[in-house]
């Protein structure tokens, strides 16, 4: 077993372990069922604490061939489906924290050089045995093992998007970023599953995506991975377990819409359970600071929309223009959508309007609004 090959299932043991899980495992059965075909790529983007690094775990336990996982899973909502042993411990998966790897980058180029050096270590000792051409070229090493032991890997990454928000408005470091994974990734035979997790969607410029083979499943659109977004209506019985009272639960921490499915923020809910109070848990992220700049300045008319907002109006947005980024903000929908994206906003598809989803949400944005026009006061004074 190695760190990023084939790792153990000690980081899904551990929210099992927990207090509170909630069963997300048929999340499973939708990626059983894309393995080996034209959607075997998968991004899924989501706000903090919206569960994407534990859903990662999940998979890593599941396929991972080195460790024995049906125990685990046996009394999981899984293990009633018909592809859970066919795929169970089965592949080769390599598993990425780009933030572990950015964290020892000067540039994206240190990052991809010791991230491929520290992927073919792994690989090395796994399999010292296949004569690989040259042993110093990621992709060459995976094709030559693949070829060697016809067993294809899961490839699983997670915090995907991290190099966005390091370097927002390099461009060249940007490409080269999405160029690596594009020639690790498309078209090899070697992964029957790409899994990718992140706040942003994948970055467009223009109108295009570089990494254009994925599918992607953003908070503006989940389509059939709704349900394994965070908590749903599991929140019922939570409630009735932990004594706490439902409706003011949905008040404070429902509201966000996904094609007719309710998600409740996960994090927030556990910490109300466990602390039994209701508050705020989900704390602003450094980009919601940066944002503030654009409704400060009232650019494209956003103090207006954001107080249309907070007195419980929804508005229109149309986010197909959006880039993907934090910089490129060129129209209230461009910042709304980014809203979405952070889960600061919820986002109707069908109606194409947003609102703040519960009460959470709105006491963050209401406190921030008050200190604004409060600074604005003093300085005309």
């Amino acid at each position: 077993m190695g760190i990023y090959l084939n790792p153990e299932n000690d980081e899904y043991k551990r929210a099992i372990n927990s207090e509170i899980y909630v069963d997300k495992t048929e999340l499973i059965a939708v990626t059983n069922r894309k393995l080996n075909t034209e959607h075997q790529n998968i991004c899924v983007s989501r706000p903090r604490r919206f569960g994407k690094s534990m859903a990662a775990n999940m998979l890593v336990a599941y396929y991972c061939k080195n460790v024995d996982s049906r125990d685990i899973f046996s009394g999981f909502k899984i293990a009633n489906d018909e592809t859970f042993e066919k795929h169970l411990n089965k592949y080769n998966v390599i598993h990425i924290n780009m933030i572990d790897f950015l964290s020892r980058a000067d540039s994206v180029d240190d990052l991809i050089d010791y991230l491929q050096r520290r992927l073919l270590w792994d690989i090395k000792k796994e399999y010292s045995d296949v004569d690989c051409f040259d042993w110093n070229d990621l992709v060459d090493v995976l094709e030559t093992v693949y070829s060697e032991k016809k067993l294809p890997f899961v490839i699983i990454i997670d915090e995907w998007d991290c190099i966005f928000r390091k370097y927002p408005d390099n461009v060249e470091e940007q490409k080269k970023y999405l160029d690596f994974l594009r020639f690790f990734l498309k078209g090899k035979s070697y992964v029957a599953l790409a899994y990718m997790t992140g706040i942003l969607p994948i970055k467009k410029y223009g109108e295009h995506s570089a990494l254009n083979m994925f599918d992607e499943y953003s908070m503006t659109n989940q389509r059939e991975l709704a349900e394994f977004t965070g908590f749903t209506e599991e929140v019922k019985n939570l409630c009735v377990q932990y004594d706490m009272p439902y409706e003011k639960m949905k008040q404070w921490y429902d509201g966000y819409e996904l094609k007719g499915v309710q998600i409740y923020n996960p994090r927030s809910v556990v910490m109300l359970l466990l602390g039994h109070d209701f508050d705020s848990y989900w704390t602003k992220t450094e980009t919601y600071e940066a944002l503030k700049k654009y409704i400060q300045l009232d650019m494209y008319n956003l103090k207006a929309l954001v107080t249309r907002l907070i007195a419980g109006e929804s508005v229109p947005v149309n986010p197909d223009k959006f880039q993907n980024d934090m910089t490129t903000l060129e129209s209230a929908d461009d910042v709304l959508t980014l809203l979405v994206h952070l889960g600061y906003l919820t986002y109707d598809f069908y109606n194409q309007r947003v609102t703040i989803p519960n009460q959470e949400v709105q006491k963050e944005l209401q406190e921030w609004y008050l200190c604004q026009e409060e600074m604005l006061i003093s300085q005309q004074l």
